[in-house]
């Protein structure tokens, strides 16, 4: 078969369309024949070794997609050879081998079904983003309805987390910049859309909401945004902190956080157990029902356009880029 091949954590200028051994699905294994892959900015951080994971090399990206299965190992009962199954969650494109492959060996409990009426683009887009807003939302406690800011609002995490705040009956703020964005944001559940190159977005921010200040901030940015999403919060407000697109988070001063008794907390998909994701899988896609919302597919690149594929993700997608395994 052929794989993407990362041979050092360099960067993604180390990939390389490669021929490798097909995959043996070890106890509890099956193997799927990819379809679609999703990118994700986390592959790009694991590329450069600015993630936890340190894989043996060579390494495949690549945290979820959509494939049929084509082999089964021992001990596996619940699924046979020919369902098409959906990569949850799990190591696949961490520490071991993932989905920018035309093969795959992943463990059944990483594996779900997608909604019926879901395409295979949809269904291959939706595990990890989706999990990880509704870690964003929901790992608070059930926050009554509120306002609820989140910056890089176009991307895979910024969308999904506009689709699943809303059926949640929250106000949903998005922060994008440029103006080229707002009217697909509006259409996402988005009640207002603020650009953060503005020097008066908070206070256009304020102005709109009429007194009342953001309980939660989704961010996804981190950087020189992220003392001034601080500033919009209320008492008792929080973060989220899902990504740092922007880098480090320059002399932040704590003060900010004191006498409105703020909370920062991290958001890592990958913390949940396999049990766990199911769950959070099933809330969501009843979430997603509530309202008809479907992820969205910014782009498909073939399979051997992966590079080019992840430049238009560094661009600022509205959704998901997606990788079409089986489009050579």
């Amino acid at each position: 078969m052929k794989a993407w091949l990362l041979d050092s954590l360099d960067g993604l200028g180390r990939l390389q369309l490669s021929d490798v051994p097909d995959p043996v699905p070890a106890e509890g294994e099956v193997v799927l024949a990819v379809h679609f892959a999703a990118l994700n900015p986390a592959d790009r951080y694991l590329a450069e070794g600015q993630y936890p994971a340190r894989p043996p090399l060579p390494h495949v990206l690549g945290r979820d997609g959509i494939g049929t299965v084509v082999a089964l190992g021992p001990g596996v009962t619940d699924v046979k050879v020919g369902d098409r199954k959906t990569i949850l969650r799990g190591e696949s494109g961490v520490s071991r081998w993932g989905a920018f492959a035309e093969r795959l060996a992943v463990n059944v409990e990483s594996l779900v079904d997608a909604p019926a009426d879901w395409t295979e683009q949809q269904a291959a887009a939706a595990p990890l983003v989706y999990v990880t807003a509704y870690q964003a939302l929901t790992q608070w406690g059930d926050l009554p309805p509120s306002v609820v800011l989140v910056t890089g609002a176009s991307g895979g995490v910024g969308v999904a987390s506009l689709h699943l705040g809303t059926a949640l009956g929250h106000t949903m703020l998005a922060l994008s910049r440029g103006d080229s964005k707002r009217d697909a944001l509006l259409g996402l559940g988005a009640a207002a859309v603020f650009n953060p190159d503005s020097p008066t977005w908070r206070k256009q921010v304020k102005e709109f909401l009429k007194g009342r200040r953001v309980d939660l901030a989704i961010d996804n940015i981190g950087g020189p945004l992220f003392s001034q999403v601080i500033d919009t919060l209320g008492e008792w407000g929080k973060a989220s902190v899902v990504g740092r697109l922007a880098g480090p988070v320059p002399q932040f001063n704590t003060a900010a956080l004191f006498f409105r008794r703020i909370r920062i907390g991290g958001v890592a998909g990958g913390s949940y157990t396999a049990a766990e994701s199911r769950t959070a899988w099933q809330s969501i896609i009843g979430l997603l029902a509530r309202t008809g919302a479907k992820p969205v597919i910014d782009s498909v690149f073939p399979f051997d356009r992966l590079l080019p594929a992840f430049d238009r993700l560094a661009q600022g997608p509205i959704g998901k880029v997606l990788l079409d395994v089986t489009a050579k």
